[in-house]
């Protein structure tokens, strides 16, 4: 990692915000079916190797959210593809991401004074909505929006718009996400630096650059200063 780090750029689901399950998992929940979220992260591991996989391959396939509701639906025994579909469209609304974890404002702030800051998300036009309501959409610089820019992640495109957005070159700049195909190597390619946001442990047996939490990429990027700069 660069001494000379400008800026940093989040995803935003499962990054910066997390699903609302009451809203989402609502039909779910009519049923009587409620999953753990033990349950719900075994299957978003499954799903992101899987996932990975397949964009690797550059087959054509079917999007992570179906993949991952086919999965979490055969386990419960509930082969209904209207029932997937619908929890599938309801995960693509970006007012369902609206659950915030605490501390994310102050952290953003603290990373805010040293850094720009930004964000770049597959949404549906709608993301900067989100994070005001959330109360975070003042601490970035620009916020890209795939539905706005007409590209999305790992497409070179939507990064390069978020750092010519910003003024700050590639290599300077260092990019948060969840997704080892669609972040990791969507940034990496793009020439910025890449740290996986990686919460339910999907990664874990990799080398790759990985935190948990903001509190621990505060701590990584604490690590990564030169001690002139600490």
């Amino acid at each position: 990692m660069p001494a000379e780090l400008k800026a940093i750029f989040f995803d935003v689901g499962n990054t910066l915000l997390f699903p609302n399950r009451q809203r989402i998992l609502g039909p779910l929940f009519e049923r009587g079916v409620r999953p753990s979220e033990d349950h719900l992260r075994a299957i978003e591991r499954q799903t992101k190797q899987e996932f990975d996989a397949l964009m690797q391959s550059g087959a054509q396939g079917p999007g992570f959210w179906h993949i991952f509701y086919s999965h979490l639906l055969q386990e419960l025994d509930l082969c209904d593809d209207d029932l997937r579909d619908s929890l599938t469209l309801a995960t693509g609304v970006s007012a369902n991401w609206c659950d915030i974890r605490p501390g994310t404002r102050d952290i953003l702030q603290k990373l805010g004074k040293r850094y720009q800051t930004g964000v770049i998300s597959n949404a549906d036009g709608k993301i900067a909505d989100v994070l005001a309501r959330c109360g975070i959409a003042d601490c970035f610089s620009a916020i890209t929006d795939s539905g706005l820019v007409g590209q999305e992640k790992p497409h070179p495109g939507i990064f390069m718009a978020a750092l010519e957005s910003m003024r700050v070159p590639a290599a300077s700049s260092l990019y948060v996400g969840d997704v080892y195909s669609v972040d990791y190597l969507g940034a990496t390619r793009a020439g910025m630096q890449a740290v996986l946001f990686d919460v339910p442990g999907a990664y874990t047996e990799t080398d790759l650059p990985r935190v948990g939490s903001l509190q621990e990429l505060e701590v990584m990027l604490l690590r990564w200063l030169t001690p002139e700069a600490r």
